[in-house]
Order: structure tokens, then sequence, then C-alpha cells
């Protein structure tokens, strides 16, 4: 809903923010934030993400963005809405620049020479007053913001990372000092400048390369974003107006030239060519594309003029949904980084009175402060808690973000999680271990032409998308049989058997030996070509007409070829300890044909879709964790029931 005239977009309200967030440095950071968060009345959900520094929030009312920014602030923070931004990249790879880094490397340099020196035997050091000189810019100057964000820490009664730093360097540096000005007599003592010096050199250089590894994680989603183009060439009464992507509305003409980028989603009006569809559906080959079809925004129009009527644009592409679909999954936590953050939010207190208690445990059994100092000291830049809130999340998004480039979208992070412990996978059949691309091999009528059969069948199957359907009216197409003339009424599917329609007076069944066993219709001798084509690994069906008594009117036997990586992904999985079920609705001898030519022993087979759910849950019965690998809608209910739910393709 846009902002009414005069009315700041900040002071809207809604459910649901995405706000970006400064100021973070270690998982203890994200814990205390999202404690903040919660504490507001209104809020159910929270999570912040240290790797991408957004936070996601859902609220039960409409709430204020300044209500959550003053939140934020309170924690020692600062917020903006996400909208402000136009690159997420760009805002992590500007918030630390390389010159303080550059400097802090030229002064630790000269201080951390004569400890490296010490390699081949040589023992100097440099003078007091220059190892001072050369550490305090880095201490105070460099490490400023180390002592910012923990002061924000301690006024929050919180720690983090940056806390740790500044205590660990600060005593070191102190201690130097000390012994440098009240112990130095007519000889430099050994100081501790390089140490603290260093320490705040390497933790620069570490959020930098932080920094860069954030910018990268994003990188996929962004390349993601570029492959919809800004603009559109859009056709008003015989004109073509070249228009921002954002004055498109649906409904309008596009005009998409070769070598072109679809710039929506919408149905091809005139034209024929070939498109590149990878983005989708992660086949390479181009597709056929002519007036009737499909196309999606972001593939590309490879040879042929297309003009295209738009049926979404913006937020409602596909391309857009599959990038809300990757930022979720890299915005939502595993539930091993739920244990991190609860780990985190007690780390840095824990480690602050264990560094105490060595010190306090040195200076008691040997009297010796200074040493105690020093041990007190590492115990605290050792323990920086950086990892822990980094590791994971940056983890999820790089894989997150290849995976995306390569056509393969996770839903979430508790996903992956799940999916280590699969011991059983349950495959679909056609379009999943096979091709997909059915053929019609052989078309064989009770009584009359082959013609007239193939007649039939185009007519129920004219609106149909199903492989088996595509076969047959590919077929057809090449023998140039049509349906001819008649009115076809009444065009249904039957979920898991077939098809049905009414040609004219007659009423038609098309689909499986199951529908016509529930019809009562006689198979006769067809039954034994059947059973002959099933034995090759076809998949068989039938159409009859049940006007009246039922009766059989042909046979349809298709071939469909097995995905090239079926075999060695099945054997993969075996060599884990991964037990393949194929879990079809085609007839027993034909999904045992395939079964045999993958390796795979247990054949479930002439099943409905309600029976897939149910024999997911029996194997989930058993006490495995099933996953379950379909392309259709009749997959749906297994994909759902099972642990894991992969989707092929457009499933």
């Amino acid at each position: 809903m846009d902002a009414e005239p005069g009315i700041p977009v900040h002071s809207m309200e809604k459910t649901d923010w995405t706000l970006q967030i400064e100021g973070m440095t270690c998982a203890s950071c994200v814990a205390h934030l999202e404690k903040a968060l919660l504490a507001l009345p209104g809020v159910a959900e929270a999570n912040v993400n240290l790797a991408t520094e957004k936070a996601s929030i859902k609220t039960r009312v409409p709430m204020n963005f300044e209500v959550l920014r003053l939140a934020v602030a309170g924690a020692g923070y600062a917020a903006r809405q996400d909208e402000d931004s136009s690159e997420g990249g760009a805002l992590v790879t500007g918030k630390f620049d390389l010159w303080p880094v550059a400097v802090s490397v030229f002064l630790s340099l000269p201080l951390a020479l004569p400890m490296i020196s010490q390699l081949w035997g040589a023992d100097w050091a440099l003078p007091g007053w220059a190892q001072f000189t050369l550490a305090t810019p880095v201490q105070f100057l460099l490490g400023a913001r180390f002592y910012r964000s923990g002061w924000h820490a301690v006024r929050s009664r919180t720690g983090n990372m940056d806390l740790l730093v500044a205590l660990g360097t600060t005593a070191g540096y102190g201690l130097s000092v000390y012994l440098w000005l009240f112990k130095g007599g007519q000889s430099t003592p050994h100081l501790y400048f390089e140490a603290s010096a260093l320490v705040i050199t390497l933790v620069l250089i570490g959020k930098v390369m932080e920094s860069r590894a954030k910018h990268q994680t994003t990188a996929a989603l962004q390349a993601l974003a570029t492959l919809q183009p800004d603009k559109a060439r859009v056709r008003h009464d015989g004109q073509e107006k070249e228009l921002p992507i954002s004055q498109v509305v649906t409904g309008d003409w596009v005009v998409v030239r070769p070598g072109e980028r679809m710039p929506v989603d919408g149905i091809v009006i005139e034209g024929l060519s070939q498109v590149d569809e990878s983005l989708i559906t992660g086949e390479s080959r181009p597709v056929v594309k002519q007036a009737g079809d499909r196309v999606t925004g972001g593939s590309v129009n490879a040879e042929g003029l297309l003009l295209v009527r738009t049926a979404a644009v913006g937020a409602e592409t596909a391309l857009a949904r599959i990038i809300r679909l990757v930022e979720t999954a890299q915005a939502k936590k595993a539930p091993i980084q739920r244990l991190v953050d609860r780990v985190s939010a007690v780390f840095v207190p824990v480690i602050i009175i264990v560094a105490l208690a060595t010190w306090a445990g040195w200076w008691l059994a040997t009297g010796n402060w200074e040493a105690a100092i020093l041990n007190a000291v590492s115990v605290l830049v050792i323990a920086c808690p950086c990892a822990l809130g980094l590791a994971t999340p940056t983890a999820i998004m790089v894989g997150t973000g290849v995976a995306a480039r390569h056509g393969i979208l996770i839903k979430d992070a508790e996903v992956l999680e799940i999916a280590r412990k699969v011991r059983v996978v349950a495959f679909d059949k056609t379009g999943t271990l096979t091709e997909g691309r059915s053929q019609l091999q052989a078309a064989l009528p009770t009584n009359g032409e082959r013609s007239a059969l193939l007649a039939d069948c185009v007519a129920v199957l004219a609106g149909s998308e199903h492989p088996l359907a595509r076969a047959v009216l590919k077929a057809a197409e090449a023998e140039e049989v049509g349906r001819g003339g008649v009115t076809v009424a009444q065009v249904r599917t039957i979920p898991g058997r077939g098809m049905a329609a009414m040609l004219g007076q007659r009423d038609l069944r098309l689909g499986s030996t199951r529908l016509m066993q529930e019809l009562g219709v006689d198979l006769g001798q067809k039954a034994a070509q059947a059973d002959a084509f099933r034995s090759q690994g076809y998949t068989v069906s039938w159409l009859a007409e049940v006007t009246s008594q039922p009766q059989l009117l042909g046979l349809l036997a298709f071939s469909d070829t097995v995905r090239p990586g079926a075999a060695d992904a099945v054997l993969a999985l075996w060599a884990q300890g991964i037990r393949s079920v194929l879990v079809t609705g085609d007839h027993q001898i034909s999904a045992e044909a395939v079964g045999r030519m993958l390796g795979i022993e247990d054949i479930r087979a002439e099943v409905l879709p309600e029976d897939k759910a149910r024999i997911v849950d029996e194997l989930k019965a058993s006490g495995n964790t099933v996953a379950m690998v379909g392309d259709g809608v009749n997959d749906a209910p297994a994909l759902a029931a099972a642990d894991v739910g992969m989707a092929m393709a457009t499933g």
C-alpha cells in the first residue's frame, strides 16, 4: 500500500519488518538484540542474522518503525529500514575502509619485527619511547571502535567481542606503560606494546575479511536480481515504446526480440521461438514457445520475435518469488545456530569472569601480578566469540546462494539439518527418475482406425500439461490428427488415475489400469499386449467410453528415458547407507523394469497420491528420516508428509 501524501514512510505501520542493523560484532550482539526486540509488547518473532546484518521481525499487531528503531537503539545498535538500501552487499563492503587497516599494519609491523627476528636468534628491541609512539595511535585511534562498541555493551548490561578486545588490549597496553615508566632503569624492560597493537591489527584485518565474505555471500542473490531486465518494450495501439519495468502493468503487450531476456511473466500471443528457461527449470536445452505458451521473466529468448501478454510483473513474477525464497532461507536460523546464540548470550560474561579468576589465581600462586595480568589478557583476546556467530549463518548463506545459482532452492536452514539425517529416499518415477518427456510408442484401437483413437485422445487431453498428454498431442500433431469438430465439455482430472471428458454425447475416460478396473472395463486381449509393453518398461494407458456400457476403445503405450544421472544418484545414496524406494502410480511391471535399470529393489507401484503420503508415513514409522523426491502436483501430499520434500523442476 502506498503512503498517503505528507505521511513519511517510516510512520507507516505493518506486521512484517526487515531492518538493516549497524554495530553488531558477534553472536552475543545477536542474542542481546533479539532479547530486546522480543521484549517489545506485540512482537511475536525476531530473527537477527549476523552475516547479513539484518533483523526480521513479525508482530502480532501493526507496529511503527520508530518503535522498533528505539528498541534497537536502546540495545546499543542502529537500525534503518532495509528498503532504504539498494543492495545489501554494498552496505557491507562500505562499512570497513581499508585505510585504517593499512595504517595499523604500517604502525604495528616495526613492533613485530623484534619478535620475528627471534626466530633467527636475534635479541633486540625498540626503545620504549618508540614502542609507545607506534602503539598509542593503534590503541586509541584505530582501536577506538572497540571502545565505543564495548561501552555500548556495558551500558546495555551485556557483553560482546569488542568488549573483550578493548579490555585485553588496554590491560596489555597499560602494563607496558607501567613497566616502561617505572621499571625501566638503565635498560628497556620487556614490554607488550606489540601484543596489544597486533591484536587490534589482526581483528581489523579479520573485520575486512568478514566484510568481504558477507559481500560474496550476497553476490548470488544480486546475480539473480540482475536477471530481471529493468526496461520493457511495450506495444500500445501498434506503437512500441520502451518503459521502465515499474510502469508495465498486467495485460500490457510486451515485445521481446531475439537475444533479450523476458522482462515479465506472461503468455505468448504471437510469434515462434526457442527460449532458454534453465533459470527456472534447470533444463539446459531451449524450449519451443509459440502462441498460448507461458514464458517466465528472466528467461532468454533465443531466436524469434515474441509478443507476450503480461501476466505478472515486479514482486509477483516467478523470479521475484525465487529471490524471496532464497532470502527467507538465508534469514532463517538453523537449530544449531539458535543453540549458538543461547551460548553466546552468556559467553562474554563467563569469559570475563574466567579472565579475572586467571589473574587472581596467578597472582595468589606466584605473587607476580605482571604475569597474572598477561595470562588474563591471553584469556580475553583468545576467547573472542566472533566465529560462533558467523560460521553457521555464513555457511548457510554461501550454500543457499551457490545452490540458487545451480537451480536448487532451499526453503530454510532447518531443512539442511534434517537432510543430513535422511536414511530413506522415496522417488517418484515419471519426470523424476525418468526424463518425463515420454514418447508414444503404440496406439492400438480395439476397433477402427488409429487416427480415430488419437483424435479422441487429443480431445480429452487438449488442456493437460501431463508428460503423457504432451506425448499424445505431439504424436497427433506429427500425424496431422486433430480432435475434429466435436464439442468437448466437462474436461476434468481424476487425481492419480487419468482424465475424463464429454465429446458431444460420448462420456470418455483416459487413464490407468486402476481406472479401467474401477469402471469395470473389460480389457480383453489387449491385457496381454499391455503386459508385453510393461515388461519393456513402457507405461500403458487406456481409453474407454462409459456412456452406457463401459467399452474399451484402445491402448496407448509410452516410453520414457531414464535420466542420465539417476543410476549414479541411487548408487551414491547406497554408498552412504541411504535406501532408495520407488513410489509410482505406474503399473508394477513397468515400475520394476525401471527399478532394475537403476538398482532399486523396493518398488511401490500403482499407488494414488494419498497412498504415496501413506507410504511415506509407513517409512517414517520405522524410525527413519525420510526424503520424498517428486515432480508433479500428484506428489504434493507425499512431499508434505516427508521429513524433507524435494520438488523437481516445476514440481
